[in-house]
């Protein structure tokens, strides 16, 4: 027994094999051709380990035939077919466990992508347990009521299923291991100078779950923030841990000998990424970053250098929090819900509006810039935030920011509030998942914000779009502030947070 992994679907694969008089090799069940190529790696293991590899007209079903398989982690389970169908070994443990491995030419087990979600789909089969390498043991072993044993080549596999030598299942304390991870950061907040006004949007982002962009000129400090973001949001759920370490498993993006991704995962694509390498899919169906960004964060580091095309498919999973991708041999989905922050400069040379260079780009050159980002992407934003480069005042002092613990402090204690306003609501989670329904009920000011808000819209340019978003941070800057209603204050900085809706942003001489 194996299983082949889709998506974070997982499939229960038997392996049967057939021998009879002859010398011909026969294969069925749609293998790729890693799996077709593994007959070669079996061959020379089995020889380097005292077995030859029979000489017979050898026919080998991986049923659901129709099921495409992939991958070599199929290998080992092959092998053990092939010696238990020629008599060279005898177990009676084959219909308890879970076989899984790609073999090396002297027989040792390489690591396999997608252990952790054939773990779990073993132990709802009511396997006894699960033989794979070693090096993927830790991270199948979270799975609670398995046995896993991670083996280092076939012969100690051979002698686990003949009962020749005994070994110890591996054993994973999943709670201790996760929490002991989960505030190990090795960026903060206390190392950031200055830039206040940014550290409090970041704060209101983390909050209440919102997209944001920051805008300013080289050197402003807006990578070195966004790093940091991971470090102030809440910390991730066990549920939550193990759909990401899910996810990351299938991509093979999990490191030697890791069990549980504890930290909220944070992925920075550089610009020149395609749609397929963002999105997901390809001739062989993996997980994009916007899925393994998924319940952390996305940061797309120079937004207007990314293709245009390249952007826009991020559109849909903005709004969806889920990604489906359809081809001709496929149709798989994965969650993408996550933060998307976004960093640029202000035009081409980068230098608008700042005090201390000289911009050479014309007003045309500054739209041509901007349009680059189109409105619907710009819509899924709503936290747009200007940053100025920080004095050599600031940056010279000895004193520390504020560390990413006191803000991750405020930003946890908001965090519940919202879950338990949305508690009743499946699938919402933080203000900026409200609907528009939600945003009537939740987040309505009074006749003075009201008159505030028309004022704004007025007197700024604001497009018609940013009405919601600025509901939505208001609602989350109250939650911060631990007031019930939302108060003109907290409308008047949600506004501030709209300065790329304004009309006349790319005709202003300074920010």
């Amino acid at each position: 027994m194996s299983a082949a992994v889709n998506g974070l679907q997982v499939t229960l694969i038997t392996i049967e094999v057939n021998l009879q008089k002859g010398v011909m090799f026969h294969f069925t069940g749609l293998g790729d051709k890693a799996v077709r190529e593994g007959c070669h790696r079996i061959a020379a293991a089995m020889q380097n380990n005292g077995y030859r590899f029979p000489v017979a007209e050898i026919t080998i079903n991986m049923a659901p035939a129709d099921l495409p398989k992939e991958g070599s982690a199929f290998d080992l389970p092959l092998s053990i077919g092939i010696l238990t169908a020629n008599g060279s070994i005898t177990t009676d443990k084959l219909d308890s466990y879970l076989l899984a491995g790609e073999l090396g030419l002297d027989g040792t087990l390489q690591p396999i992508k997608g252990a952790l979600p054939m773990a779990i789909e073993a132990r709802k089969q009511h396997f006894k347990g699960m033989i794979l390498p070693k090096q993927n043991a830790r991270e199948a072993a979270v799975v609670n009521d398995l046995e896993v044993y991670g083996l280092e080549n076939l012969h100690q596999v051979i002698q686990f299923l003949t009962d020749e030598d005994v070994f110890e299942p591996t054993f994973v304390d999943t709670r201790k291991e996760f929490y002991e991870h989960q505030y190990q950061f090795e960026l903060d907040f206390a190392d950031v100078r200055g830039q206040q006004n940014v550290k409090r949007a970041l704060e209101v982002a983390a909050a209440g779950g919102h997209n944001l962009i920051m805008i300013g000129p080289p050197g402003s400090g807006k990578s070195m923030m966004a790093k940091r973001l991971p470090s102030i949001l809440p910390p991730l759920s066990l549920a939550e841990s193990l759909e990401t370490t899910q996810i990351h498993s299938v991509a093979g993006k999990l490191g030697t000998n890791v069990s549980l991704i504890a930290q909220r995962p944070f992925r920075a694509p550089h610009h020149t990424i395609s749609e397929v390498a963002l999105v997901g899919g390809g001739a062989s169906p993996k997980p994009g970053e916007i899925s393994l960004a998924h319940n952390g964060v996305l940061f797309c580091d120079e937004l207007p250098e990314f293709s245009k095309t390249t952007l826009e498919v991020l559109r849909q999973p903005l709004e969806d929090r889920r990604i489906t991708i359809s081809r001709a041999k496929y149709s798989i989905e994965y969650p993408c819900s996550f933060m998307f922050v976004a960093s640029m400069n202000p035009c081409p040379c980068g230098y608008y509006g700042d005090k201390t260079h000289h911009c050479h780009c014309t007003p045309g050159q500054i739209q041509h810039y901007m349009g680059k980002i189109s409105g619907p992407l710009m819509d899924r934003i709503d936290i747009q935030c200007e940053i100025t480069p920080v004095p050599f005042k600031e940056i010279s002092s000895a004193t520390q920011g504020e560390p990413s613990a006191v803000i991750r402090e405020r930003v946890i204690k908001a965090r519940q509030i919202q879950e338990q306003r949305y508690k009743a609501v499946k699938g919402i989670h933080c203000n900026a998942q409200m609907s528009e329904q939600m945003i009537r009920q939740y987040a309505t000011p009074d006749d003075a914000g009201i008159e505030m808000l028309r004022m704004a819209m007025e007197r700024l340019h604001l497009s018609a779009r940013a009405y919601n978003r600025i509901l939505k941070v208001a609602r989350t800057i109250a939650d911060l502030a631990g007031e019930e209603n939302i108060l003109p204050a907290h409308l008047a900085e949600a506004i501030g947070y709209r300065n790329l809706d304004r009309g006349d942003w790319a005709d202003r001489g300074s920010y």
